[in-house]
Parts: C-alpha cells; sequence; structure tokens
C-alpha cells in the first residue's frame, strides 16, 4: 500500500504563491501572511492574515487557494481563512513556548511539535449563544461516551465562564508534574479547566490574545495522556476562542446545542456556518430544553416550541443528534457535582443523554484517527 504523503509547508506555500489575486495581479503571498498551517487527519488548514480593507476582496482569492491546494494535494482536503488584523508595532521573537501564557509556565521548546498527540479524536460541543445548556450537554455526553467504554477527557475552553468544576464536583488546583498540568480524574473522566487554576468568583477580564494563549496552554501543557476523544466545551458565540480551537486542535467535528426557539436556531446557524468555513465537520444539531414533563402529573408541555432543531438540522443537511427534556433533576445534579447519566441513570434525562453519547460514539470509532 502507497504510503501517503504528506505535503510540507514549504510545498504549501508554493502553491499560494501561485494564486493570483485578479485585481492587484499579486501573489495571494505576497498580500497575506500565513499565521498558522495545520497539516493533519487528512486536512490543511491555512490561515492567511490581511490587512482589515483587504479581506471581503480575498474572499474569492482564498476559495482559489482552496481549489488550488486540493488540485495539487488530491489526497488532502484543504481550507483557507483570512483574518484580518490591525497592524501592530513590531514585537521581540518570543521565548521558547512564549506567546500569551495567562496560566504561566515556560511551555514547549519545541513549537513543531503537534498538540494532543495521543488523542484519537477531539469534538468540539458548541453553540452560537449562551444559555441554551452548552455545558450541562457537554459534561452528561463525555460522561455517557466513559460509560460507552471509551477513554474520555474533558476541557473546558470557557474561559470567561468556566462552569466544569462546579458541574463535576472538583475542587482543589491539579497537580503539575515535569512542567505539565495533570487533569483531574472525575466520573470517568480526564478534566481540566481555567476554573482550576483560579478563584471560583475571579472575573476573567481579558483581551482576544490572553484568551487564545489559555486555550493554547489548556490544550498543549495538560497531560492529557492517551484517549479516544476529547470532548471540548466550547464557549458561545464565533470569536477568537472558536477560530484557535480550530486552528490548533485539529478538531474531528463539531457538535452544536440549541434550544428549538427561531432566536437560538439563528445562532445555531452561524455556528454550522462557522465551522463549514474552518473545514470542521459538523457532526449534528442537539435540541436542548426540548419539552418539560410536570413531576406530578407527567402532562408534557413544550415551553419554547418543539422540533425547531431538527427542522434545522434537516435544512441545513446535517445530522439530528436528539431531544433533551426541561427538566429540574438536570439543574439539580450540575448544582451537585454529579452529571445526571451518574446521578441517576434511570430517569428521563439520564436516557436522553445516554442515547446522544451511544450515537457519538458510534461516529466518534468510524472518525479516522487525528495522527
Amino acid at each position: 500500500m502507497t504510503e501517503q504523503h504528506v505535503p510540507s509547508r514549504e510545498e504549501i506555500e508554493t502553491v499560494i504563491r501561485g494564486v493570483v489575486e485578479p485585481t492587484s495581479g499579486r501573489s495571494l503571498l505576497d498580500i497575506g501572511q500565513i499565521e498558522a498551517c495545520q497539516i493533519a487527519a487528512g486536512r490543511i488548514r491555512l490561515t492567511l492574515a490581511v490587512a482589515p480593507a483587504l479581506a471581503a476582496r480575498l474572499e474569492k482569492s482564498a476559495s482559489a487557494a482552496e481549489q488550488a491546494l486540493d488540485r495539487a494535494f488530491p489526497e488532502w482536503r484543504a481550507s483557507v481563512l483570512l483574518t484580518a488584523h490591525r497592524p501592530t508595532a513590531p514585537r521581540p521573537e518570543p521565548k521558547a513556548g512564549g506567546g500569551h501564557r495567562p496560566l504561566g509556565g515556560v511551555g514547549n521548546k519545541d513549537a513543531s511539535e503537534p498538540l494532543l498527540p495521543q488523542v484519537r479524536t477531539v469534538i468540539a460541543v458548541s453553540s452560537g449563544k449562551g444559555g441554551v445548556g452548552k455545558s450541562t450537554t457537554a459534561v452528561n455526553l463525555a460522561a455517557g461516551l466513559a460509560l460507552e467504554g471509551l477513554s474520555v477527557g474533558l476541557m473546558d475552553a470557557d474561559v470567561h465562564g468556566p462552569s466544569l468544576p462546579r458541574m463535576l464536583g472538583i475542587s482543589g488546583r491539579p497537580e503539575v508534574r515535569d512542567g505539565k498540568l495533570i487533569p483531574v480524574e472525575a466520573w470517568g473522566l480526564k478534566a481540566m479547566s481555567i476554573g482550576m487554576l483560579v478563584d471560583e468568583t475571579q472575573a476573567m477580564v481579558w483581551r482576544g490574545p490572553m484568551v487564545m494563549g489559555a486555550i493554547g496552554q489548556l490544550l498543549g501543557d495538560v497531560a492529557w495522556g492517551e484517549l479516544d476523544v476529547l470532548v471540548i466545551d466550547m464557549p458561545p458565540g464565533t470569536g477568537d476562542a472558536q477560530l484557535t480551537l480550530a486552528q490548533k486542535a485539529v478538531l474531528s467535528g463539531a457538535i452544536i446545542v440549541s434550544t428549538p426557539q427561531d432566536i437560538a436556531l439563528l445562532d445555531a446557524r452561524r455556528g454550522v456556518a462557522m465551522f463549514e468555513k474552518t473545514r470542521v465537520p459538523v457532526l449534528g444539531l442537539v435540541e436542548n430544553m426540548s419539552y418539560f414533563c410536570c413531576p406530578n402529573c407527567n402532562h408534557r408541555t413544550e415551553l419554547f416550541g418543539h422540533g425547531g432543531a431538527r427542522d434545522e438540522a434537516r435544512r441545513l443537511d446535517v445530522p439530528f443528534l436528539g431531544e433533551i427534556p426541561l427538566l429540574a433533576d438536570i439543574r439539580l445534579s450540575a448544582d451537585e457535582g454529579a452529571p445526571i447519566v451518574v446521578r441517576a441513570p434511570q430517569s428521563e434525562a439520564a436516557k436522553a443523554y445516554r442515547s446522544l453519547a451511544a450515537g457519538v460514539a458510534g461516529v466518534v470509532r468510524k472518525l479516522p484517527h487525528r495522527q
């Protein structure tokens, strides 16, 4: 069997240099600067930094660059993403493991060393807006995957609102060993959150570069070890943190959490569009708070409507992964620090999360390994 050729950065730059922007007649590589180049898991992810005034005009050239890379390396799927930054004053060359390191430490001296080398698949649990139950879904999905027999890690990337320690009942700081943070084990998971490193009441008043630096450290400065899947609880929205994870983590896929009402679905739509732009496969949509069952009479009430996420999944041509009910027990289990799939495995909510986890586990087992 012929071994797959892994393109080098130099080969990729040569292809990009051959793409000409029609208005100026200049090479795309002369107009923009390569900010990140990720080559793994059958995908080439290239990020070009360009002047803000040129970003809209260069979209067609970015698409042409993707097509050129697809032709040059047919065994690889390429994505070219444009980022626009205001010009800044020159900065000195970063030291080993440099850049923004809000969590301290010196980091990896070898910048070429791949992130998460022993993690087979990385799945992002995302939402276009806050307040839809994304973190609760991520925690119970991760615990459910562990119950499916997978080795699972759970990373809290919501730097501004880290809720994972409370939801898992974790207190105290993680151990540091050989310069690496050791994930805390709880409920069959390896878990890490910036909430384990700061006081619970401390406000993380950080700009984008600090947030991106912290996420990079949670990926690279944590001894995750061998995992079948790392579930990342994403921050809400479509900003710097999501772009950093798309660039650095080489995401295997993304799950979008929404509630049924139209306003939440609008934001979920943006989340799907973001992952499609960064060439991250969308594994499906989950409808959270889908319905409410009265604990006294079992009467079912659809407080936020019903079926909106299913219809949206059909419209976007992505899988629909299931419905999660709105129940007080879900909130109670999160407040008490025990995922409901473990705390009350026979409950309606636990069965819904277990069904979701079983479906995702089947997908994970079929996904190609990152390395």
